[in-house]
């Protein structure tokens, strides 16, 4: 590994190998270790934190099996599953903003926005309401209903192509009529189903439990490495399609599968936690500026978005405790603060 003989003004590390190269930024680099830090010492944090609180170091020697029974208890199976989960959930909410956005070359681009996560919640209600819930039919339900809207907006939106700008308006549009059909759903089912789906619907972490996180674990292990492998291509894709051929990049059929595998992302975090908005749409233009970047990058995205949901989920169980709140309302805060500091910049180069 050495460093580039050209840079461009970046740092830059390059690893050869007969049947590899690899190319890394190392501003990007640094980022990403410093957020997957970040997302440790935050899950650190949630474990020790609460009625029963544990010193980080005890923390850390119930982890490696050095605990006494009581802290093994909480810590391992009461804590550690909504920890994992909502570092798992940020991450595949910030990778599928990163690929809408990079997609639509539009920073509004989001899953929250163009109508994805509202349909994903569209089908996990239909289940819950009309079928009797259950988490894998659940699941099934959210990534249904994504790809149900994904498909459809792509639909309205094709004119001889997809441009980013329809495919927002288009989304927005879709995104508040599924809107007034969620709300529908919920004022037609009785009090009990109401409730669970309203609670659901806000975006929460609490009361997850193993049986939760394997699942989420194993499809975030295809996912993931799935996702970073599109990124080399994603990036030629923002430079457009002609120029993406001509580079041996296969537009429409990489777009489809860089869709597919966002919709899923999307349907993953629905189907455990419910809607949590603006983890997406907040966490890829961060990390751009974080890691100075022209476009948004996959794995500092992700890192980001981890930190984010995991800081997020901590706020909402110690802020107000012992009350605890959903994380979703959390989120909601930190994207406006994030959208009154874009209007406090924008106003400022007036």
């Amino acid at each position: 590994m050495k460093p580039a003989a050209v840079d461009f003004g970046r740092g830059t590390w390059v690893l050869r190998h007969r049947l590899l190269s690899l190319r890394v930024e190392v501003r990007t680099l640094l980022t990403t270790t410093v957020l997957l830090l970040l997302a440790v010492v935050m899950m650190l944090l949630t474990l020790g934190s609460g009625d029963f609180a544990v010193p980080v170091d005890r923390v850390v020697g119930t982890l490696m099996g050095d605990g006494t029974p009581q802290e093994y208890t909480v810590v391992v199976q009461w804590r550690l599953p909504r920890a994992v989960l909502a570092v798992l959930l940020g991450a595949a909410l910030a990778l599928s903003g990163a690929i809408f956005q990079s997609l639509t070359r539009n920073p509004l681009g989001s899953p929250d926005v163009v109508g994805f996560s509202a349909g994903s919640y569209t089908g996990a209600l239909l289940v819950m309401l009309l079928a009797g819930g259950g988490y894998y039919a659940t699941a099934a339900g959210a990534l249904a209903g994504g790809v149900a809207t994904a498909a459809l907006v792509y639909l309205l939106a094709y004119r001889r192509g997809v441009q980013g700008f329809r495919l927002i308006v288009v989304g927005i549009g879709v995104s508040a009529m599924l809107g007034a059909v969620n709300t529908w759903l919920v004022l037609k089912a009785n009090l009990d189903e109401a409730l669970q789906a309203a609670v659901w619907g806000a975006g929460s972490l609490s009361g997850l439990e193993p049986e939760q996180l394997w699942p989420v674990l194993a499809i975030m292990a295809v996912l993931l490495p799935l996702t970073l492998a599109h990124g080399s291509a994603m990036r030629q894709l923002e430079l457009g399609d002609d120029v993406a051929m001509a580079t041996g990049v296969p537009g429409n059929a990489v777009r489809l599968t860089l869709v597919v595998l966002g919709v899923a992302l999307t349907a993953l975090a629905t189907a455990a936690a419910g809607p949590i908005a603006f983890v997406s749409l907040v966490a890829p233009q961060i990390a751009r500026r974080l890691t100075g970047t022209s476009g948004v990058g996959l794995l500092p995205s992700a890192a980001l978005g981890a930190v984010l949901l995991a800081l997020a989920d901590f706020a909402a169980q110690r802020a107000f405790a012992p009350e605890q709140l959903p994380v979703g309302i959390m989120t909601v805060s930190l994207g406006g603060l994030y959208f009154i500091w874009l209007l406090v910049r924008a106003s400022s180069r007036i």
